[in-house]
């Protein structure tokens, strides 16, 4: 009976001695060993053996890791007092200086944030610290860094979750935003008018223009007109007194013929209203032609409506 209680014993420690011997380290974390309290080796995820009650292993995330701190009361460079609030993101790349450099870096990189964040805010307005907030999210993340990287942990970024200034502020905030758009709408609608006004402007000057361009145009045509006409009218005259000449000249009139033509105009002279007949007389052939004439207008009784026919005295005989 000893011996099985022996034999029980024996199996219980050596299970317990395996147990403690063998770890599992996870997908993501580091190991760390330490060997009679101090540091013996590092070892990557996996099964991990170890001395019992030699060693010991501490586990260390060496994922990225967001920390949301909580919200705090700063005082911005125009003394506006804010509450913000930021989330940090960090991960440890050296698991031996985040274990023996500092005591507790969750705590170390938290208490480092909230000061950081106030000297932050500290060096800015409030209209710059709303309208800036990646350059104070860089400015925090550089000075992090200069303290943590003896930790062995790496600032990735900060992002700044919240900015909350006091409800009189907003107020007052909200006042200036909405006279600063009636402001830039008033600029907008002068801007349109005086646009619309050039380019009315510009519209009547090329409008006049082109109206005077049309006049001119029209003019220019007018004038070629009126010129061409007359050139056609002139040629027409001159081709007219051609014809009537050439013709003439190749009927080879004798004088009793130009008698009988002179005759006839001077009958349609007759039948107008004048009072007064003028009857050239450039030869002698014509001489008898007048003396006829003169027999008979004679022979026509004088009265009111009758003209009178003057004749040039014949020229003296040679």
């Amino acid at each position: 009976m000893g011996l099985f209680i022996a034999l029980g014993v024996v199996v219980l420690l050596v299970l317990v001695v395996l147990g403690t011997a063998v770890n599992l380290v996870q997908q993501g974390f580091n190991g760390v060993i330490t060997r009679f309290g101090r540091y013996h080796k590092e070892v990557g995820s996996g099964i991990c053996l170890i001395w019992p009650f030699f060693d010991r292993l501490v586990r260390v995330d060496m994922r990225e890791t967001p920390r949301t701190g909580d919200r705090q009361d700063v005082i911005t460079r125009d003394n506006v007092a804010v509450a913000v609030n930021a989330t940090i993101f960090s991960q440890v790349i050296d698991a031996k200086a985040a274990l023996f450099n500092v005591s507790n870096y969750f705590i170390a990189i938290d208490q480092q944030a909230r000061t950081t964040l106030r000297n932050a805010f500290g060096n800015v307005s409030l209209d710059e610290a709303l309208s800036s907030r990646e350059q104070i999210n860089a400015a925090m993340q550089q000075q992090m860094e200069q303290v943590t990287d003896k930790w062995g942990i790496r600032i990735n970024r900060i992002e700044i979750v919240d900015i909350s200034p006091p409800g009189q502020i907003l107020q007052a905030m909200a006042l200036q935003k909405q006279a600063d758009q009636e402001k830039r709408a008033r600029i907008l609608q002068s801007e349109g008018q005086q646009q619309q006004a050039i380019n009315i402007a510009e519209g009547n000057r090329q409008a006049a223009i082109k109206q005077a361009e049309g006049e001119r145009q029209a003019t220019i045509l007018r004038a070629e007109g009126s010129r061409q006409a007359a050139i056609l009218e002139a040629e027409g005259r001159a081709l007219a007194i051609s014809n009537v000449y050439e013709s003439i000249k190749k009927a080879e009139p004798d004088p009793t013929l130009v008698a009988i033509l002179q005759l006839d105009t001077l009958s349609k002279f007759a039948d107008s209203d004048n009072t007064t007949i003028v009857v050239p007389a450039e030869s002698a052939a014509l001489m008898g032609a007048a003396q006829a004439l003169r027999g008979v207008l004679g022979a026509v009784p004088s009265g009111e409506g009758t003209p009178a026919v003057r004749l040039p005295a014949p020229p003296p005989a040679k």
